[in-house]
């Protein structure tokens, strides 16, 4: 057998792996893309990126620069360090609109979730004109919160309310309502729960569009009543809606204002005195902005270890199968 001349040079080790136009090593140039990608996102967040920064969070960070200091919007700020959030702590008056808020947060949370979850049964059922209907109990959420105070405002009047009327050809002495310190916040969750039940039926009427049907069919099957189908099956299915109405319920219902402004004003007496609406009072009636940007930054904390608690809960009942 012939044997081939083997040249020097085709002896040699083999040659490194060529680098790319740049001399750039494989690692570098995945660097480089990983910066162009992350790059090309933030161009397309911009639009909602620089919104955010100067709406959001910058108003927030101004805020927490604000409340460690004494200031009255007008003259130059005084370098007061956590004693706004000291004052406030224990202060009565905080302490008493905090508890307002929680009053309201209890009556209007199950109302407002009852109230849906019972329209969005019904809506749920073969019913004529049922998309009318939806229409129809949806529109008060697109509504001015304004109008929507203002109208209750007059229904719920003690003297001249359509409420009161309708009590009085039942024999029944109406309340004073909004007037009175003792239905003050009753008004104002009565009012609040109306105009939401619209926006909780339309979150738990797409849940239960989600849930399987042969589950109702096995369970009438097996002799099951509309209340045990209710509370077997429909709920713990429902509870992912469930879970993402409350939390947003819960968030809207300790940042509560419009309703009260308009419908109250923190009367009378200060019975339906809210946090927001002391944050607001504190600003523009007794211009005290640190004071004010302090109790924003306690409320802020207090709906973010009550969403933590229930994001950490959820484990425990809600079912995503």
């Amino acid at each position: 057998m012939a044997v081939t001349n083997l040249r020097p040079d085709t002896l040699a080790s083999p040659r490194p792996p060529a680098r790319g136009k740049a001399g750039s090593r494989p690692g570098a140039r995945r660097g480089r893309r990983r910066w162009g990608y992350a790059l090309t996102v933030a161009v397309f967040l911009l639009p909602s990126l620089i919104p955010l920064l100067a709406f959001v969070i910058g108003p927030m960070l101004s805020a927490a620069w604000t409340s460690l200091h004494q200031w009255n919007l007008i003259g130059d700020m005084k370098w007061v360090g956590f004693d706004n959030y000291a004052h406030l702590v224990s202060d009565p008056g905080t302490q008493q609109a905090f508890l307002h808020t929680l009053y309201y947060i209890v009556g209007y949370l199950p109302l407002v979730y009852v109230g849906g979850l019972s329209l969005a049964l019904a809506l749920n059922a073969r019913l004529k004109g049922r998309a009318l209907l939806r229409g129809v109990y949806f529109l008060p959420v697109v509504t001015s919160w304004v109008v929507v105070a203002l109208v209750w405002r007059w229904l719920l009047n003690p003297s001249v309310g359509v409420v009161n009327y309708v009590l009085g050809l039942v024999g029944i002495d109406g309340p004073g309502w909004w007037t009175d310190p003792a239905w003050s916040m009753p008004s104002i969750i009565l009012a609040s729960a109306w105009k939401d039940l619209g926006f909780v039926m339309v979150i738990l009427l797409a849940g239960l569009q989600t849930i399987n049907q042969d589950l109702y069919e096995a369970a009438e099957i097996d002799g099951a009543g509309w209340w045990r189908r209710l509370f077997s099956i429909t709920l713990p299915m429902l509870s992912p809606s469930t879970f993402f109405v409350i939390v947003l319920s819960l968030i809207n219902g300790f940042q509560v204002f419009d309703q009260v402004y308009v419908m109250t004003g923190g009367g009378p007496n200060n019975s339906s005195q809210v946090v927001v609406q002391q944050v607001y009072d504190l600003t523009f009636r007794y211009g005290q902005a640190g004071m004010a940007s302090a109790l924003s930054w306690l409320l802020f904390l207090v709906i973010l270890v009550v969403t933590l608690v229930q994001f950490y809960g959820q484990k425990k009942w809600v079912n995503y199968a």
